[in-house]
């Protein structure tokens, strides 16, 4: 089984470059199932429903988010005009599972490839540098006991790569692949761990690299040069998709591979 993990796309430039390289990277390497990080998809920062529709429109199975999930308020509408058991498409957009309970959405999916495989998709935010929101490490442990799916994908959305490392051994053996998103550089660590977990730190950003992690250079540097707060908007040079491709056995949810992507117009 394949899975392709495309990082944070991150506004029109994101968009674009995985509409231009999406549909080759799925037929040549036979990708069974794609998740997308979409959380800055629109204009950087949240992601709208028309957006995920588009989203799923290229074949994306789950979307997962973080931190902006909810920059843009439709999302909420959206993702409650379904019921819970539901697995139309607003169901297979999560946000974090270790925000507050009663908080809109969910933080796992599980669903059934058309040839009966199942899996699940998990999205978890960190604690370090970034808002309070319950132990991530807490959390999983209390999720993987209810998943009967055994090829599981973890999208750790943090700030600390040593964090994001912990993760990785602490779900080594118990999860198909644990993916760190959100600070948008990819990490050149991606391996599959001694338990037969993929991990990579960061896959990185789908977006303009013509940028500070996506947004306009300019506008940064004033921020960083003055400490005068500033209207950020997304960049658009220098298009590239990142992602990462992981093969597992379907029937244990170990990995046997892992490989990166980091593509050009």
């Amino acid at each position: 089984m394949k899975i392709l993990f495309v990082g944070d796309v991150f506004g029109s430039a994101g968009r674009s470059i995985v509409r231009e390289h999406l549909p080759h990277v799925m037929e040549t390497h036979s990708v069974d199932l794609l998740v997308i990080n979409g959380e800055n998809a629109a204009g950087g920062f949240g992601i709208t429903p028309a957006i995920a529709e588009e989203l799923f429109d290229l074949g994306a199975h789950v979307i997962t988010t973080g931190n902006h999930v909810w920059d843009k308020r439709e999302l909420i509408e959206y993702m409650q005009s379904v019921p819970a058991g539901s697995k139309e498409r607003p169901r297979r957009v999560i946000r974090p599972a270790n925000y507050a309970a009663g908080t809109p959405g969910h933080g796992v999916f599980e669903g059934t490839l058309p040839n009966g495989q199942a899996f699940a998709v998990i999205n978890l935010q960190g604690q370090v540098f970034m808002a309070n929101h319950a132990n991530p490490f807490h959390t999983i442990d209390a999720l993987l006991p209810q998943i009967q799916a055994r090829v599981i994908l973890l999208d750790f959305h943090a700030e600390a790569t040593s964090e994001k490392v912990a993760m990785g051994w602490h779900l080594d053996g118990r999860v198909t692949a644990v993916l760190g998103t959100h600070t948008h550089v990819p990490t050149a660590d991606a391996r599959v761990l001694p338990g037969g977990t993929a991990f990579q730190t960061d896959v990185g950003m789908s977006g303009p690299y013509n940028s500070v992690i996506g947004v306009e250079k300019e506008q940064v540097l004033h921020r960083f040069l003055t400490g005068m707060p500033a209207k950020f908007e997304a960049a658009k040079g220098d298009p590239r998709m990142a992602a990462t491709l992981i093969e597992c056995d379907g029937a244990t949810g170990k990995a046997i591979a892992v490989r990166t992507f980091l593509m050009g117009e």
